[in-house]
Parts: C-alpha cells; structure tokens; sequence
C-alpha cells in the first residue's frame, strides 16, 4: 500500500513502500534525477559505499574490456587473473602484520563476507582440533548484515526482531559509544570498561566456546559513525590473544580510504585475524565482498585439504574484480585516503557549526565517515519518541533541498534515537562540503522548528 493505502503499481519491489526519485545519472559526487533534479550524495549511495564518485569511465571501460574476454566462468571450475590480481593487491593494503601475510575470498556482498567470517573462523579451529569453539560475539547497537545468520549474531535490535526464533542467537556485549556510556563512566576513569566487558563476557560463555569477536571501527548505521575511543581495540587484542579469539573486524563501510586509512582499524594500529569488507572495495560500480584472513588461518585450512566451504554462483567474479582493481587503483592515483583524511577534519569541524541548534546533541566521525545525533533534549540527551521517526522525517527534508543522508535508528537501547551519517564520496572538495552543511543547517532549522515549536 500506498501513503494513502492504495496498492502500488511499481512492478518491482524496493526496500520502502514510499514513492522515491528514479536516478537517471550520475556524475561526481552529484545524482540527478529523471526530472533533471541534481542531488550532492552526502552518503555514498545511500550507505557509505561510493568512494571515487558517479560516472568515472575508467572502472565502466575496465570492466567492459573483462566482459569481453569472459564475464562468468563457474568458481568452482576456473580461476580468472582478475581474481588473482585483486588477491594480490588487497594483501598489498592489508593492515599491520597482515600486509602481505594474508590471503582473500570474494563473494558478492558484506553481509556474505561477514557470514563468510564465521566460517573462516569455525573451519580454522575444527582444522587446529579445537571443535569447541561455535560461539561469535559482538556489541549491541553493531550491524553487520542482513541474512539471518548474520541477523543473530549483530546487536541493531529493529532489524533483529522480525526474525527472532528463527535464527541463533549470539552473545553480545555493551557498545563503545562514550556519549552515552552503557556503564554512566567517562574516560580515562572508565578505564575502557566497554572493551573489558569482552573479556568478562568470554569467561562467562567458557573461552573453549568462543570463536571470534566481531566488532566495527567506526560504528556505521546503529550508531551514526561513532568511532572506538582511544586504546579500545588495543585492549581487545589483547583479551582476543589471551583467550585464543579471533578478532574480525567489519569493515564493510570503514575500508577503502572512508576514514583516512586504507582500513578504519590502522587508526588504533591494531592488526585483526579476520576482515570482512565490501562497498567501498568497488565504490559501487558492481557487487563484491572479500573476506581477508591472516596467512596462517588460511594454510590451517589448506592442510586438512577439505575446501573452504563458502560459496555462491556468483563468487569470485571476473567482471567484479576487475571493476574493483580499478576503483583501488584510482584511490591510490588521487591519494584519496589521506584526501579522505584532511577533507573530512574539515567535515567534522564544519558539522560541529550544527551543535548550536536544540536538536542536535553530538557530532562524531573519522575521515569521511562523520555523523550526529537528533535528540529531543540536550541537556537530559532525551530521544525523540520512535513513533516520530524523525531520522527519516530529516532525510526527506534533506532530500527536498538536494541532499542525500542516511538516516539511523536505535541508538538507545536498540529501539529508540536519531542519527544521520553524512559520508560523501571521497573526491568531495572543501567548496562542496560548504554547500552540503549549507543546506544542513537550512535543514536542521526547518526540522528544528517543526519538532520544538
């Protein structure tokens, strides 16, 4: 049904039931519509994934030149030398001791590197003997995908609710999101209690059972960009290596250059077990995902010479990978991660112009990937009522004047709180950042007054 409950005609089906614009074209860090209306995509595609900007021919000739060569040959059968070229290149990149010391599986999206994850992690310590170990645990207000095994184990509670019983349920534990503590401590007193709840949590679970610990650099769409606090993953490493977990760190939005390294974690100078990351990989030209584990995970597995078992038709894509060989390789030709570093301080610091309105109660991010958070009073950081949906009510206004963001929800508790993430493409200049907080603040005015009067 329809705003005014008739049923749609549209013959297919999108991921709302509202009316949208119809994208006819892009160009930059600018989508138009078939009416010719210009929107700034202040959020990379709606959700943090275009890193090099709209219409760049060099990645549409690249991928047509594999196209004509062959564009499917079944992974199961062949291996194709895009596929090889991008392995090598993404261990180039590879953080820490990882550089050159790991090795990728690619699969078509970030929930499947995710999933992809567990399965790494489970097939690596059924080949080291250690059968025990099933259990994954991550952070309330995480996401990290969409299929309901990945349903289970990520802690964004609106996402989760439709499907509990029918997936398994995973053991979480509270986020690392200082502007509201779970535990009422601020830092350094808290003496990073959310990173030490890890090590309680495995206790508690039995360190023989747990397999892994998912957790994003930068929070994305749960938590509207909140970056850890200093020294968090550090302590999470070393819980991880003193229990014998495998940390995997999701970087399905943070990679790529989205927060000033190449992967968000560098920024803690932490080296993880397990990767998963997509998006920004391929910047949105095709679909694919890569799950990236250290070398010796992967040689566990090889021993015991059972397949990895993983896997869709579509995997390891020849068209894909070479579409994202060129996408890297015009991150590297722009030197768009320390771009993505210099632009987006000065993002944040225009973003924090916006605490001077009623409604807007904190402002966060790391390179482009910043974001703040609506709330109803400031003072007391009280949320707007869920059933308002201001997030999206914000959105809409945005849109209105040309703006694309991404609305968040369930910051509080997983059922309640504001956020918008503003993560434009990585190319954006300090000129155009000035037009998108323009019509912020033209936005956050409007918005202001319709839900403070």
């Amino acid at each position: 049904m329809n705003e005014k409950g008739k049923a749609s005609t549209q013959p297919a089906v999108h991921r709302t039931w509202r009316p949208m614009p119809t994208a006819e074209r892009g160009e930059g860090i600018y989508l138009y519509d078939t009416d010719g209306k210009r929107y700034i995509d202040g959020a990379a595609g709606s959700s943090v994934v275009v890193t090099i900007g709209h219409g760049v021919q060099s990645v549409a000739d690249a991928m047509y030149a594999q196209m004509k060569k062959v564009s499917f040959a079944a992974p199961h059968v062949f291996s194709n030398q895009p596929l090889q070229d991008l392995g090598r290149v993404v261990a180039s990149k590879a953080p820490g001791s990882m550089k050159d010391n790991c090795r990728a599986w690619f699969t078509c999206t970030g929930t499947d590197a995710i999933d992809d994850a567990m399965r790494v992690a489970r097939q690596y310590f059924v080949a080291t003997g250690q059968r025990s170990k099933t259990l994954f645990i991550s952070r309330w207000q995480g996401f990290h995908g969409n299929n309901l095994a990945v349903t289970g184990m990520h802690g964004h509670t609106g996402r989760r609710r439709m499907y509990m019983g029918m997936n398994i349920n995973s053991p979480h534990i509270p986020p690392a999101y200082c502007y509201r503590c779970p535990f009422e401590m601020r830092l350094p007193d808290c003496r990073l209690k959310c990173a030490r709840a890890l090590e309680t949590e495995i206790k508690q679970q039995g360190e023989e059972n747990v397999a892994g610990f998912f957790a994003e650099p930068v929070v994305g769409a749960a938590l509207g960009a909140v970056p850890a606090p200093d020294g968090y993953f550090q302590v999470i490493r070393e819980i991880c290596d003193k229990y014998n977990v495998l940390l995997i760190a999701d970087e399905v939005m943070t990679a790529w250059g989205r927060t000033g390294h190449w992967f968000g974690i560098e920024a803690w100078g932490v080296t993880p077990d397990i990767i998963a990351t997509a998006k920004g990989m391929t910047s949105g030209y095709t679909t694919l995902a890569a799950t990236i584990a250290r070398e010796e995970i992967w040689a566990a597995i090889e021993k015991t010479g059972v397949p990895f078992l993983a896997g869709h038709t579509m995997d390891l894509n020849p068209v894909s990978c070479a579409g994202a060989l060129e996408v890297i390789r015009t991150v590297e030709r722009q030197d768009l991660v320390s771009r993505s570093r210099q632009v987006g301080a000065y993002l944040l610091e225009k973003l924090n112009e916006l605490r001077t309105f009623d409604i807007i109660g904190d402002v966060r991010g790391k390179g482009l990937m910043c974001g703040f958070e609506l709330v109803r009073d400031k003072a007391t950081k009280e949320p707007f009522p869920p059933a308002s949906r201001v997030s999206l009510r914000f959105q809409d206004e945005a849109m209105r004047r040309g703006l694309v963001l991404f609305h968040c929800t369930g910051c509080v508790e997983g059922t309640a709180g504001d956020m918008m993430l503003v993560t434009p493409p990585l190319i954006i200049t300090q000129e155009q950042v000035d037009e998108m907080i323009a019509i912020l603040k033209e936005t956050t005015g409007v918005m202001q007054h319709e839900l403070l009067g």
